[in-house]
C-alpha cells in the first residue's frame, strides 16, 4: 500500500497550526516545566486528528470542482489516488481517536475540540461561500486552539495575546485569499464562491488594515513585557514580508509560505528563540 498518498490527504504540514496550544504555556513561562512538555502531546494529537479529519471532509466534499482547480486536481481524492470509501473510512477513523483524545484530557477540552470540528465541517459545507464569514470561520479555528492550549496547560489567556491571534488570523487568511483571486482570475467564482463577491480592492485594503492592526496589539500585548519589546521589529519585518509575497504572486498560504520562504522561516525561528531567551534564559519576564 502507498501510504504517501494517505499522508498527503491527511495535510501534515497543516499540522504545523497546532503548535498554537503551546502558545499559552509558552509565552506565560511555564512550558519547560516538569512535565508540562508531555502534558501537551495528547492535546496536540487530538487537534491533529481534528484538523485532518476536517480536511478529509472538505476533499470529500469538493472532489468534483478540485478536479477542474489547477493545484487541487492533485489532491488524492481530486485525482482519483484515493477512493471516495477510503477516504471516509479514514475520517471516522480520525474522527474517533480526536474523541477519545480530547475526553483524555478534559471535558472542558472535549466542549473546545467539538465545536471547532463543527465549524470545520459547517465551513466545508456551506459556509466558506459566503464573503468575511469564510474568513472569520477560519479565524475562529486559531482561537479554538488557542483557547484549548491554554485549557490543556491551566494557563489563562491574555486578553492582548486573544485579539492578536485574531486578528493574524485574519489577515493570513486575508492574504491566502487575495492570492487565489488573482491566480483564479474570472474563474475563482467558479472554485470559491466567496472570491466572486470580494470587489477588486477589497482584501488587500482588508490585508492592510489588519496588518496594521496585529503590530499594534501585538506592541500592545508585549509592552508590558520590557524583554520581549525588541520582538516588535521582528513581527513588523513577518508581516510585511508575508504582504510582499503575496502581492508578488508568491503564495498566499501561511503554512507554506513559512516553510518554503527562507525569510519568513528565519523570521519565525529567530522570533520564537527570542522570546524564549528573554522568558526563560534571563530567569523570566
Amino acid at each position: 500500500m502507498n501510504s504517501s498518498k494517505y499522508f498527503k490527504l491527511l495535510r501534515l504540514h497543516q499540522w504545523l497550526k497546532n503548535f498554537i496550544l503551546f502558545f499559552p504555556p509558552f509565552l506565560g513561562g511555564v512550558l519547560f516545566q516538569q512535565g508540562m512538555l508531555q502534558r501537551g502531546l495528547v492535546p496536540f494529537a487530538s487537534f491533529c486528528c481534528a484538523s485532518s479529519a476536517a480536511y478529509v471532509f472538505n476533499d470529500l466534499r469538493d472532489r468534483d470542482k478540485d478536479a477542474f482547480h489547477p493545484k487541487k486536481k492533485d489532491r488524492p481524492i481530486a485525482s482519483g489516488a484515493v477512493s471516495a470509501q477510503a477516504a471516509g473510512l479514514l475520517m471516522v477513523m480520525l474522527l474517533v481517536l480526536t474523541f477519545l483524545s480530547a475526553l483524555m484530557v478534559s471535558t472542558h477540552f472535549l466542549l473546545l475540540v467539538l465545536p471547532y470540528l463543527l465549524l470545520s465541517f459547517l465551513y466545508s459545507l456551506k459556509l466558506k461561500e459566503f464573503p468575511l464569514i469564510d474568513i472569520f470561520c477560519i479565524s475562529a479555528g486559531f482561537l479554538f486552539r488557542l483557547e484549548a492550549g491554554g485549557e490543556a496547560f491551566g494557563v489563562e489567556i491574555s486578553e492582548w495575546l486573544f485579539i492578536s491571534v485574531f486578528l493574524l488570523a485574519i489577515f493570513l487568511s486575508t492574504g491566502k485569499r487575495l492570492h487565489e483571486k488573482r491566480m483564479l482570475g474570472n474563474e475563482s467564482g467558479g472554485h470559491r464562491p466567496a472570491l466572486a463577491a470580494y470587489p477588486e480592492g477589497f482584501l488587500d485594503g482588508t490585508m492592510y488594515l489588519t496588518g496594521g492592526s496585529v503590530l499594534v496589539t501585538y506592541t500592545m500585548y508585549v509592552i508590558a513585557r520590557h524583554s520581549l519589546l525588541y520582538t516588535v521589529p521582528l513581527c513588523c519585518y513577518g508581516l510585511l514580508r508575508f504582504i510582499l509575497r503575496v502581492k508578488s504572486g508568491q503564495g498566499g498560504d501561511p503554512t507554506e509560505s513559512l516553510l518554503r520562504d527562507r525569510q519568513l522561516f528565519v523570521v519565525g525561528l529567530t522570533w520564537t528563540l527570542m522570546i524564549g531567551w528573554a522568558i526563560y534564559g534571563r530567569g523570566g519576564l
